[in-house]
């Protein structure tokens, strides 16, 4: 830890993906790097909804960093590996039920000593003045490089594209690493994924109010406002035990990856290519070495770090595809439902 870490002098990033498809793992990447603050799963538990609040004190802002609401509940209802916080652990302060937003991934991600961290943060968020949220965000996460000796933060959040056009209209001098995978594989990883299978009973459970989310989110303008409406209604109209997981089928989750995709290919293609990147999985696994030096650059050129690359080119492992393992007739449905997706990106059918 330096006495005067350096200001934040490097734009900052958003890690942005449809989620089970090596986000964590560029996650993981970055949070190697010494000059880096790696964010992981901010915006998840707290809520892109909390961006939603007119000039709110440090007071509010801290309640959302700090006390469970409804989403970060049933988040965590599923264990799964980007929840990071020990709750089982014998000498962990909290338990699932009140384990706070910010100390479910994001703070055990920067530190071994999270809580401490916690109590730390806690005067200098409710110090602040009212201010805008991303003002407030902004102000945290160079508060939090300055702490840690960075000099760029990159916020990574599981399932980003769903709100992504909201992060960057919020944050405009932002820029884009879009982590893409092979559609089939990351369909069927959100299959077997709690959340993912709770965003998809949602979305199939509002299809007999009248609403059709999938169609609004592959091509709906407006599908934060709608789904932030919607939020509250669902919360109270959709209870969770009771949505139609029975009726999920692995074309669904094609199906919604796809959307997911195709609403990103929307937004993304409006950015110029220095504020873009697009990172292949597949590619990372067979080029480590390559693909993280390509990464590292367009954050900023001077971060290069031969020793950071040596360090990190181990992290991307192959992995056996799940995939090949289905039966013909499931895999001809499944790219099928994938297919505007996979050629929207470029890969075999």
């Amino acid at each position: 830890m330096v006495s005067h870490p350096p200001a934040v002098t490097i734009p900052p990033v958003f890690v942005l993906s449809t989620g089970r498809c090596g986000s964590t793992m560029v996650s993981n990447l970055l949070n190697r790097h010494p000059r880096v603050l790696s964010l992981s799963e901010f915006i998840s538990y707290i809520g892109i909804r909390s961006l939603s609040r007119h000039r709110p004190t440090g007071d509010w802002m801290w309640d959302r960093y700090s006390r469970q609401q409804h989403r970060t509940r049933l988040m965590l209802q599923g264990r799964y590996e980007e929840l990071l916080y020990p709750l089982d652990a014998p000498s962990a302060r909290f338990s699932q039920d009140d384990v706070p937003p910010i100390l479910c991934a994001t703070l055990p991600h920067l530190t071994e000593r999270y809580e401490e961290l916690f109590d730390e943060l806690g005067p200098v968020v409710r110090g602040q003045r009212r201010q805008s949220p991303p003002d407030h965000l902004r102000y945290l996460f160079e508060w939090l490089c300055q702490r840690f000796g960075c000099c760029t933060w990159a916020e990574r959040s599981g399932g980003s594209l769903l709100f992504a056009s909201r992060l960057l209209f919020e944050f405009p001098e932002a820029r884009v690493i879009h982590v893409y995978r092979d559609g089939r594989e990351t369909a069927i990883s959100m299959s077997r994924h709690y959340l993912f299978r709770l965003i998809a009973a949602n979305m199939l459970a509002m299809r007999s109010y009248g609403f059709n989310a999938m169609k609004s989110l592959a091509r709906g303008r407006y599908w934060e406002r709608l789904s932030f409406r919607l939020e509250p209604l669902a919360r109270v109209v959709l209870n969770p035990k009771r949505l139609p997981y029975d009726k999920l089928t692995l074309p669904y989750f094609g199906t919604l990856w796809s959307a997911m995709i195709e609403r990103g290919e929307r937004m993304l293609g409006r950015l110029p290519s220095d504020r873009m990147l697009n990172v292949r999985f597949e590619d990372v696994q067979a080029d480590p070495d390559g693909q993280n030096r390509r990464l590292i650059r367009f954050i900023d050129p001077s971060l290069e770090d031969e020793a950071w690359l040596r360090e990190v080119s181990s992290i991307p492992r192959p992995t056996p595809s799940k995939f090949e393992r289905l039966e013909p007739d499931e895999q001809a449905a499944l790219t099928e439902a994938c297919r505007p997706g996979l050629e929207r990106l470029g890969y075999p059918l």
